[in-house]
């Protein structure tokens, strides 16, 4: 019996990934990796290690979850050492629980990696802390396109309500719905919200707007994924606290260091 590594690659700064994912990536004979991670750190696997792509496009999947889980016990049932490498941090909108839960199922041996979520990498580089003393005291983070019923809009809309920073992800196809939840919820409509495209790479772009205005903004820039929002007071430390966009070149900052 082989084991099957869920590993958190991180956001798109190949420097953001932990130890103990390199680690899971250099002695992996099979890789399973999404879309959204940098193919910078499959430099680290085997010569002969099997790199299998699993991404998924809006609308469009390259290879369908059931398929992913079944690999998964697949490879691990043959012997082999699997590390599924997905983007940001597998317990958060990463699918990484369905993974797990039909790893358990089928009784294969496994570990966790953890690594750092979009919202976390979104608000560093974009200079907005998600919480901040006499600012915003809670956080919650929330996906823009949950399945939509009575009850879950009931739910998101109390909890828009209760927390001063949202971090939403995968909501730019659902801007409208989003909006008006938020006006639902009773948050202000001059409200600040930050689009954050591409974050931690050299491609990151930060659209600041407002509830008002965010679907219009949007839509005027051109807004894309990936792209991680953040709504609340927080978003106004942006213009002062910008560190990574002003200099680009912090992300090569340890180019050269090898682990």
């Amino acid at each position: 019996m082989g084991k099957v590594f869920i590993v958190g690659a991180g956001p798109g700064d190949p420097e953001l990934i932990t130890l103990k994912a390199i680690k899971c990536i250099q002695q992996a004979d099979v890789i399973m990796y999404d879309r959204l991670i940098n193919k910078e750190l499959l430099q680290y696997a085997k010569k002969d290690a099997d790199l299998l792509y699993c991404g998924k496009l809006p609308n469009y999947h390259t290879m369908k979850q059931e398929t992913i889980n079944k690999f998964l016990v697949k490879f691990a049932k043959a012997g082999k050492v699997v590390t599924r490498l997905k983007g940001g941090d597998p317990f958060l909108f990463g699918r990484g629980g369905e993974e797990v839960e039909y790893l358990v199922r089928h009784q294969i041996p496994f570990e966790i990696v953890p690594g750092i979520t979009a919202a976390m990498a979104a608000s560093s580089y974009a200079g907005i802390p998600l919480t901040f003393r006499n600012v915003s005291a809670s956080c919650a983070f929330i996906t823009g396109h949950r399945a939509e019923d009575n009850k879950s809009q009931s739910e998101e809309i109390h909890l828009m309500k209760s927390v001063d920073t949202l971090a939403i992800y995968m909501g730019v196809s659902n801007l409208p719905t989003i909006q008006k939840k938020l006006q639902l919820a009773g948050c202000d409509i001059q409200t600040p919200v930050a689009f954050i495209e591409w974050a931690s790479t050299n491609k990151q772009r930060t659209i600041i707007s407002t509830i008002k205005e965010m679907v219009n903004d949007a839509a005027k820039h051109q807004v894309k994924n990936p792209c991680l929002m953040i709504v609340g007071e927080v978003v106004k430390f942006h213009q002062s606290f910008n560190w990574f966009e002003n200099e680009p070149e912090n992300l090569s900052l340890n180019a050269g260091v090898t682990i």
